[in-house]
């Protein structure tokens, strides 16, 4: 098995990747139009605007992914990295869920910086501002964010010494997390408490794209709901309550115009507090 995960399957990297996506997402997609929660949108249309940042995150994704072999390689070679140090290093389970907690503390740290710095935030807003959370919310991110994002991990990566196989494993785990987080369902309350306890759920999620604070800056977690309750940011929501979006940015003519949410993160920058009238 550990020559599988070692070997084998940084081999195919891509494809495995882009297989396990497209069958979440098409799964997710299913369960929602059977089991959805929210039926006030139009759902091929919502899909439709979120669709073209698969396109637009392509390339920067395919060039730091070379730097992430680069970075990986020499890492391996110089022995760098927190990981190295670890006293059960050579076993792959270990190995591979320190690496795992790690970089998940990584994406927590990074997703409140993105909140907390006012430039940043105009990248990650183009996100938050889509009045409808389902699946296809998990594409909707901006090309300047995604290399943010990626050039954050890269650091995570370069700090912890993490090995191809583990940062592989740890992005499949966190492919199916993402677009799971986003589904348009609820899990039944005691099922959400129990696995809520350790892991982010769509019922977390969906709280951290309420429109209003201080629910917006809450529930960080990427794969891992543990940083939230340990760093105070964990908060819960009943469904009914909930309006997504963002309380300065409701103007959906704007929030569906794949152009103007392109221009976002350069325009002035108005902050959670501020309205538009």
């Amino acid at each position: 098995m550990s020559t599988f995960f070692q070997d084998v399957l940084p081999a195919h990297s891509d494809i495995v990747q882009l297989f396990v996506f497209i069958s979440v997402f098409v799964i997710s997609w299913n369960m929602e139009n059977i089991a959805g929660v929210f039926f006030n949108y139009k759902k091929w249309r919502h899909a439709f605007v979120n669709a073209p940042f698969i396109f637009t995150n392509i390339p920067p994704q395919f060039i730091l992914g070379l730097i992430f072999i680069k970075v990986i390689q020499w890492t391996t070679a110089h022995h760098f990295g927190i990981l190295y140090y670890l006293p059960e290093k050579k076993n792959a389970l270990i190995l591979f869920l320190a690496t795992f907690i790690l970089l998940d503390l990584g994406e927590y740290v990074y997703h409140v910086i993105m909140h907390k710095l006012k430039r940043l935030w105009m990248f990650h807003l183009v996100h938050h501002t889509d009045n409808s959370v389902d699946v296809s919310t998990a594409l909707r991110e901006h090309p300047g964010e995604n290399v943010i994002r990626l050039s954050f991990t890269l650091i995570w990566v370069f700090i912890s010494g993490a090995a191809f196989w583990t940062l592989l494993l740890r992005q499949i785990v966190q492919s199916f997390s993402t677009i799971f987080a986003h589904v348009n369902y609820r899990l039944p309350e005691k099922t959400d408490n129990v696995i809520g306890f350790v892991f982010i759920t769509p019922n977390l999620h969906h709280v951290h794209h309420h429109y209003k604070q201080p629910y917006t800056d809450c529930n960080y977690g990427d794969v891992l709901s543990i940083w939230d309750r340990l760093f105070g940011t964990f908060k819960k929501m009943p469904a009914e309550d909930l309006i997504f979006g963002i309380d300065s940015y409701m103007k959906k003519e704007e929030n569906e115009n794949f152009i103007s949410l392109i221009k976002l993160p350069f325009k002035k920058y108005m902050s959670k507090e501020e309205t538009i009238e």
